[in-house]
């Protein structure tokens, strides 16, 4: 049986039907105020690595802050999902953008002074790092308390195009700000998490349901999150689909980029294929509701899936040119589509007190296996032509098309939809 989401019921009474979306207060607030923080986090990421270069004059210290914040923000990732059912939403949402503006705000007067070190780098890493992975959880176990039922998929949509959006125009702005001034891009990104929290201290509207139970420790409340996503068809479609079409995406963006890189194409070429990259998927969720109400949720994520498994393979027949990037754009076309109908099915399906918990397993796979795939890229190319290396992504994601045609969970959505 499906849970009735207060998000919907909350709208009903307020106004006798259903706000559009574009209409809906609370759901618009956190969405604007989270496109400024994803463009000051995009506008950070790219100048974390140009500063620790600046400092070091070492790429591997420089790449090594980076993969301390991915190992950091994987670690908390089911602690977040425990974090985000126990505690107010709004409240731990608002105590991780309290983190970030006082993170970013050392760092930017550091590198104002010239104080700036490794290892405050490394400080303000790690800190931004976990408070992403909570504040993240968090707002996604949050957006079913803010939005009807059958409006879930439009808002994941939409927050797939606000990442999207956000990969696009922030790297620019940061590197332009970074040429005006050292502390700019981490000064502004603390500007923007203050913006962001102002915004959630301004949705009235609960973020979750009251809670009754007793609370229960850690540990079991963990076990719990796992065991209902084990314990649900469509979970455990999900997680089975999620994680290779994650690694799929990651390794073969990194394989189409090392390759052209390997072939001597110039860095302004590389750069206008992870553009086209970005674009792509910008697109592509802009499209999903459209998208999304043609085919239908089962068909949909059938449909999808092959469809990516052949347009990964007519990349890999082009390693070495910028035309590999045409049709993984077009993949990307597809995949915030997918997103979309997935994960707002999923927030439709799991109980109020369980989001934070069933997001944080499915996001640890999908990430687990997403940061594993450049380095299965460097094993595969040390040993075979770029286009035979790149072969094995179009087999992952036949693996989840697979799942996806003959599996009873993914079926179930025509019943539950």
């Amino acid at each position: 049986m499906m849970e009735q989401s207060t998000g919907a019921a909350a709208v009903t009474a307020e106004n006798e039907r259903p706000l559009s979306l574009w209409r809906n207060r609370a759901f618009n607030l956190l969405w604007a105020s989270q496109c400024l923080s994803d463009v000051g986090s995009a506008m950070a990421n790219l100048a974390l690595p140009l500063l620790m270069l600046e400092l070091t004059r070492s790429p591997a210290q420089a790449g090594l802050v980076g993969t301390a914040g991915l190992l950091v923000a994987m670690a908390c990732r089911l602690p977040a999902g425990v974090l985000a059912d126990r505690v107010d939403r709004r409240r731990l949402m608002v105590a991780c953008d309290a983190l970030r503006i006082a993170a970013h705000t050392v760092l930017g007067c550091a590198v104002l002074v010239g104080k700036a070190g490794v290892a405050l780098i490394l400080l303000v890493v790690i800190s931004s790092a976990a408070a992403d992975a909570v504040f993240g959880t968090a707002e996604h176990a949050a957006v079913r308390n803010l939005v009807p039922p059958d409006q879930l998929p439009t808002a994941v949509a939409r927050n797939e195009a606000r990442s999207y959006g956000s990969s696009l125009a922030g790297p620019p702005l940061g590197g332009l700000l970074f040429g005006l001034g050292r502390a700019l891009p981490f000064l502004g990104d603390a500007l923007t998490f203050l913006l962001s929290l102002t915004a959630i201290m301004s949705i009235r509207r609960p973020m979750q349901q009251p809670r009754s139970e007793p609370p229960q420790n850690s540990g079991a409340a963990g076990v719990e999150g796992l065991r209902f996503v084990l314990g649900n068809p469509f979970l455990r479609a999900l997680l089975a689909i999620a994680a290779p079409l994650n690694m799929a995406f990651t390794g073969m963006l990194f394989a189409i980029i090392v390759s052209l890189q390997r072939s001597g194409t110039s860095s302004f070429v590389v750069g206008l294929a992870s553009t086209i990259f970005g674009l792509g998927g910008f697109l592509g969720a802009c499209a999903a509701p459209v998208i999304q109400r043609w085919l239908g949720l089962p068909r949909l994520i059938v449909v999808l899936c092959w469809t990516t498994t052949a347009l990964m393979a007519v990349s890999a027949l082009v390693p070495t040119s910028l035309l590999a990037a045409v049709p993984l754009a077009a993949a990307l076309f597809l995949g915030p589509t997918t997103n979309a109908a997935l994960f707002g099915y999923q927030s439709a399906v799991t109980p109020d007190r369980l989001q934070g918990r069933v997001v944080s397993v499915l996001l640890l796979s999908a990430t687990s296996a997403a940061a594993l795939a450049p380095a299965l890229v460097g094993l595969l190319l040390a040993r075979f032509a770029s286009g035979t290396a790149m072969l094995v992504f179009p087999l992952l994601v036949a693996v989840a098309a697979v799942t996806a045609t003959f599996s009873s969970g993914i079926r179930s959505m025509s019943a539950g939809s």
